[in-house]
Parts: structure tokens; C-alpha cells; sequence
């Protein structure tokens, strides 16, 4: 809402800001960023989890006349943007990022993390949940929240892999584009396409893939998380959607990304790649250009409110109820609009065209942990 303002007003109102933003609570433990596919924590100095200018969202003004910061966190709290292999499955990633935790937490000598997660990076923390819960004996994260993840699988996934060698002309253009910065070794583009489909994509690879499994193999997940599971839930509108996302959804196919649950609730009845069976309309603004609503919602759904000269909030929503068994959502929580930020997938991470302020949706979603005993 806020992100109009001029760098020079912003600068001279640092004071002000950070005065203002003193209701925003802290964690009382660290908040580690968890990226989604094709992600990083930082390439020369720009965050994936970054503001327009590419500044980490998790830097709080703890610095005399810093500007380059957060100001709407707490100046002491603590955040870690985490990063594992850009192109592989959550199996792979998640015991990364629960490595990459893992030695944070003995760095800043934390007991307990919180994490937000990104698209697959949402995925990857619930592993990495139980993967740290059975190294600790105890649960170490305290609170999740997942943001555009799909956590039933995503169409944009199979439609990669219907490719056939599609797949590896997709890896290979971003390899060229970024070089080993993102693309380098141990990195699978395949193996990546098919953890985001809902259902195992080949029954003769000798590997059972796709969201389904994943599910069911990690449903300890919400113990390992001990006080709150929570989502974002996204879907673009308007003239916000980034022409990227907007020419591959609807130039190519529809994600129908909404709709009751099949007659069987863990199926994909459609054969889409995700869970469920879509509404058949082709123009309600039901996905963010890669993932459904229909897919994203874990815990709690949250809702996002803007408040001009002050705090944005989250709240959430009680009524939709509170999904820990992801394969078997209610129909509601699968066709529901209710509470859906306006952004498409790339927004929440500061690649725009959008009309987002990354600094104070994550100040926010740090606030809501802090206030659920993070």
C-alpha cells in the first residue's frame, strides 16, 4: 500500500516509521524464509524474499540511520533467509533446509525456529519439521505458514511434464539465463515437476512421486509443528497478474483452479494435477497463474488487511475451518474465495508489476506468529 512513497520521503520519515511500526510484535524465536522453486536466499545482494529494491523483508532498522531495512519489524527481531537446491524434490529439499536450520539455530543459539515457505518452500518446511522434531525429540518449529503453496499439487506441474522434452528445455533456459548461480549441480527439473503434481506421475520410474504420497509419508507434520499452521492463500485479478504468468494460464489452458471435492475427496478426478475437480469455469479469478486455490490452503486460512498510516494485520479465518490432513480437504476449503490476497504467485516475493508492500505483509505474517507463540 504503502510502497508509492518516494525514496527520499522514505528517508526522512525512517523515524517516523519505525516509531510507528512499535506494535509489531517480535518472535520469540527466529523466523527462517523458506523459498520456492527455482529459488534462492540472495544473488548479489538480491532477496527472493526481497522488497521492490531486493532488500531482505526479514531485516529489521536495528542500525543508527539504516534505511535499507524492514521498518515495520521489531529491531530485534530475527530472521534467516534459508536456501537449498533450487530444482529438486521436497524430499531432497526439505532435509536441506532442515540441515540449513539446523545450523542457524547453533550460530544464534535458538532452540525453536518459526518459518514462512513460499510455493514449494511451504512444502519443503513440513518435511523439514519432521525431519527436526526427529533429530531433537521435541517439536522445534513453532508456528507455519505457507504462502502460494501447493499443497495438493498444481496443473502448471503436469502441463510441464505432459511436455516431455519440454521439461528439460524449461531447466535449460533458466540454467542459461542464470548460470550455475541457480542451475549447477545436483539440481533435477523432473524430479522438481513431478513432487508438484498431485499424483505419482509414472507408475514404471520405480519411485512413488507427487503431492499425494508426499502427504500422507510427512501427515506427522502437524505435530512436529507445536502451536500454529496457517496459509496465504493467492489468486490473480485485475491488470496486477505478471504477463508471464497470465500469457502461460491462459494463452495454453486454464488451472480451473476451484470446484468441490471429487466422490472420492483425495482423488483428481479431472486428471488435472491437482486434488479435485475444478468448476469448469474458465474465467473466475481462481489461481495466481501457477497454483489453485483449491490447493493451498494448510491450518488456519489467513487474511491480509492494509491500513493506511498504520500496521497492516492478519487475521484468521475460523469459519473455513482448520485442515491438517491435506489430502482430504472439506469442499469449502477447496472452492472457498473467501480471504484470497489479490496477487498472482510472483508477487508476494517482490517480482512485480504489483501492488504489494513485501515489508509490511511479512511484518505482518511475523506479527500473527509472534501473537500465536512464535
Amino acid at each position: 500500500m504503502k510502497k508509492a512513497i518516494v525514496f527520499g520521503l522514505a528517508l526522512s520519515l525512517t523515524g517516523i516509521m519505525t516509531s510507528a511500526n512499535a506494535t509489531v510484535r517480535k518472535t520469540a524465536n527466529p523466523v527462517v524464509f523458506a523459498h520456492g522453486l527455482a529459488g534462492w536466499d540472495n544473488i548479489l545482494g538480491a532477496f527472493y524474499f526481497g522488497d521492490n529494491n531486493g532488500n531482505f523483508v526479514g531485516d529489521p532498522c536495528d542500525e543508527f540511520l539504516e534505511v535499507l531495512c524492514n521498518g515495520g519489524l521489531n529491531s530485534s527481531q530475527k530472521a534467516y533467509a534459508a536456501s537449498v537446491q533450487p530444482f529438486q524434490s521436497s524430499e531432497v529439499r526439505g532435509t536441506q533446509l532442515a540441515d540449513k536450520i539446523q545450523s542457524y539455530m547453533t550460530s544464534v543459539g535458538a532452540s525453536y525456529v518459526n518459518i514462512i515457505g513460499h510455493s514449494q518452500g511451504g512444502i519443503d518446511a513440513r518435511k523439514a519439521a519432521v525431519v527436526l522434531k526427529q533429530r531433537k525429540g521435541y517439536a522445534v518449529v513453532k508456528t507455519l505458514v505457507s504462502v502460494s503453496s501447493p499443497h495438493r499439487g498444481s496443473p502448471v506441474a503436469k502441463y510441464i511434464l505432459d511436455l516431455k522434452p519440454g521439461v528439460v528445455s524449461v531447466v535449460d533456459a533458466l540454467a542459461q539465463l542464470f548460470g550455475n548461480v541457480i542451475y549447477g549441480s545436483g539440481n533435477d527439473g523432473y524430479a522438481a515437476a513431478k513432487q508438484l503434481v498431485y499424483n505419482d506421475y509414472s507408475s514404471t520410474d520405480g519411485v512413488t512421486t507427487g503431492m499425494k504420497a508426499f502427504n500422507t509419508a510427512y501427515a506427522s507434520y502437524n505435530t512436529a509443528v507445536s502451536n500454529r499452521l496457517a496459509s496465504v492463500i493467492t489468486a490473480q485479478q485485475g491488470l496486477d497478474v505478471n504477463p508471464a504468468l497470465y500469457i502461460l494460464s491462459k494463452g495454453f489452458y486454464d488451472i480451473d483452479g476451484d470446484g468441490a471435492t471429487c466422490a472420492v475427496a483425495s482423488d483428481d478426478c479431472d486428471n488435472d494435477g491437482a486434488l479435485g475437480k475444478g468448476n469448469g469455469s474458465k474465467t473466475d479469478t481462481d489461481d495466481d497463474g501457477l497454483v489453485g486455490v483449491n490447493s493451498q490452503q494448510m491450518g488456519y486460512r489467513l487474511k491480509y488487511s492494509e491500513c493506511f498510516l498504520c500496521d497492516d494485520y492478519v487475521t484468521q479465518d475460523t469459519t473455513l475451518g482448520y485442515l491438517t490432513d491435506l489430502n482430504n480437504p472439506t469442499s469449502a476449503q477447496q472452492s472457498s474465495h473467501a480471504d484470497v490476497l489479490n496477487q498472482d504467485h510472483l508477487d508476494v516475493t517482490g517480482v512485480g508489476p504489483d501492488t504489494m508492500d513485501e515489508n509490511e505483509f511479512y511484518a505482518a505474517i511475523i506479527d500473527y506468529m509472534s501473537a500465536n507463540g512464535g
